[in-house]
């Protein structure tokens, strides 16, 4: 009998070793899967998790607009005890519960992209879209000599990084440039098509409009395609960026874009978990830098190297 219980003693001893050593699996949640942004997001994660020898286990909804099927992918990975969660909250209010509910289950979580109405997350990594906003605004007022009329497709309610974007746009246009009217402002619900309709119905609405901004990429893509065959003077500032995107930024199509850095904000998010693991200090908000470009800069190596990582290599 003493032998067996020894037996048993050691087996656990031995168990409880194997599972401080197990390889880390950290959850990469991401608001959709559709836009290039998410890929890139995707592949800096992997790259990290490469690096730090940890598996990165990626799920997102197929849609930016549901937050119920976010919300289920949360509750599955701390179900399943993932070691952290690295999350790009779709709605800021009703992923509370859930991010509340995996620091209760003693799972980190790192914030991406996009904030959210709690503290209890471990640190949040995402661009500065209310000065991305301003950025816009600056730009617009630039292009419009501080006077005209413009319009915004704006992205979705609740949706935190984008509402910041158009509110840095809103209050930069009202403060720095007064002659130019925000003449209506309308969501696109982060789909192409429908962005593309709220733009066409605008510039039906509005036959003296100057401008538009539109604040991510779906909004940016389809006020562009609802533009196409329009002869006239509208300007488009956009947000984020696709191949077609850059297409149309060549050809003079839309004036300028403000781009985010999508791989370095997968990387940070991932990294920044691992060290938290490992017990290091992290920051509890790490602010990524917006940049403009236009056809000056376009080709610049620093701006083709952001725009362009190697997702082949990550991905594949």
């Amino acid at each position: 009998m003493k032998r067996y219980l020894c037996a048993a003693a050691l087996f656990f001893v031995l168990l409880s070793g194997c599972n401080r050593d197990h390889k880390r699996i950290i959850a990469v949640i991401p608001k959709g899967n559709a836009d290039l942004f998410w890929q890139s997001v995707h592949a800096g994660a992997v790259k990290a998790g490469r690096e730090t020898g940890v598996d990165v286990l990626w799920n997102g909804p197929a849609s930016e607009a549901d937050y119920t099927v976010q919300i289920q992918i949360v509750d599955a990975m701390i179900n399943r005890h993932v070691d952290a969660i690295a999350l790009a909250p779709t709605d800021r209010q009703a992923l509370v519960t859930v991010v509340d509910r995996a620091a209760d289950r003693n799972v980190p979580v790192v914030i991406f992209d996009s904030a959210i109405d709690t503290q209890r997350f471990m640190s949040q990594v995402a661009t500065n879209n209310y000065k991305a906003g301003q950025m816009a605004a600056q730009r617009m007022g630039k292009i419009l000599d501080g006077k005209g009329k413009v319009v915004i497709i704006a992205v979705k309610p609740g949706a935190a990084s984008t509402e910041a974007r158009e509110k840095g746009f809103e209050d930069a246009i009202h403060q720095e440039f007064p002659a130019i009217q925000i003449l209506d402002k309308r969501y696109g619900m982060a789909l192409v098509a429908q962005a593309m309709t709220v733009t066409e119905n605008m510039l039906t609405a509005h036959t003296d409009l100057d401008a538009i901004f539109a604040s991510n990429e779906s909004s940016t893509i389809g006020a562009a395609q609802a533009m196409r065959g329009r002869a006239g003077k509208i300007k488009l500032v956009g947000f984020d960026w696709s191949p077609t995107l850059l297409d149309d930024l060549s050809s003079g199509k839309l004036d300028s874009l403000v781009i985010q850095d999508p791989f370095k904000m997968g990387y940070q998010a991932l990294m920044t978990a691992v060290k938290h693991l490992q017990g290091e200090t992290v920051t509890k908000i790490v602010d990524l830098e917006p940049r403009l470009i236009d056809r000056q800069n376009l080709n610049d190596p620093d701006v083709q190297a952001q725009l362009h990582p190697d997702l082949k290599k990550y991905l594949e």
